[in-house]
This record gives structure tokens, sequence and C-alpha cells, in this order.
């Protein structure tokens, strides 16, 4: 089972849960203003330690597009298979004009649940959108 630290504080979360859903089963009331499609980044989380080398294509676009590429990660995007350590960057303590976090988060990464390597991913992005 992986463990997670977020801010410090360390948990077991179920093999293969979105890290958004296992930061906000610690009582972290992380965003996800578009429900875990990876189109708003405000569950972009920075890793201590434990970042995943490989990446969705929908992670690599908008954090390409949003200049955040090499800073933050999309927590909607990633799934607990080792352990992490991360803190939230976007949550409604944080967000004053937030009055919920957003829709919920569907069990599974969507949209398409396909990893490509870090080094790989910028290449099938290219040939994604030809």
């Amino acid at each position: 089972m992986p463990r997670i630290t977020i801010d410090g504080r360390t948990a077991d979360v179920p093999e293969g849960q979105r890290l958004v859903l296992a930061i906000e089963s610690q009582g972290i009331p992380i965003g996800h203003r578009c429900g875990g499609f990876a189109r708003c980044t405000t569950c972009r989380v920075e890793f201590q330690s434990g970042e995943p080398d490989t990446m969705t294509k929908a992670e690599y676009n908008i954090l390409s597009t949003r200049d955040l590429l090499g800073s933050v990660r999309l927590s909607c995007q990633i799934v607990c298979d080792h352990d992490m350590s991360v803190h939230p960057v976007m949550t409604k303590d944080n967000q004053e004009a937030w009055d919920t976090t957003g829709p919920a988060p569907e069990t599974t990464v969507t949209p398409e649940a396909k990893w490509y390597p870090k080094s790989e991913v910028a290449e099938a992005a290219k040939e994604s959108s030809a």
C-alpha cells in the first residue's frame, strides 16, 4: 500500500487511487475546479519526493500552456502506486473566493488514462494534435 505524505502528514492510501482523491481523503480541501479533467490546474501539487516519471498528454498540454511544466504536477492525473510526498498548492483554505473545491473527480483518471515517460510525452502530444 503506497504511503502519501502531505505537508508532513503521512497516511497509507489504496493502490491505484487518484492522488487528488487521496489528498482529499486525508482532509485536505484540494482544488479540482474542473472535476479532475486536467483543464483548470487547481489540483496542482509540488513534489518533495516520489514524483512519477510518467505523465498523461492532458497533463503535459495544460502545464505547457500555462507555463507550469517542470514546477508542479496535476494530482488529478497521477495515481498512487508508490510512496510520494507532496504539497497541495491550491486549497479551499488558501483560496478565499472559493465556496467549494469543485465537482467531485471520477475514481479513474480522465481524460485518456495513458501515461508516457516524461521524456516522450511532448512527442506523443504533438502526434495527437497533428
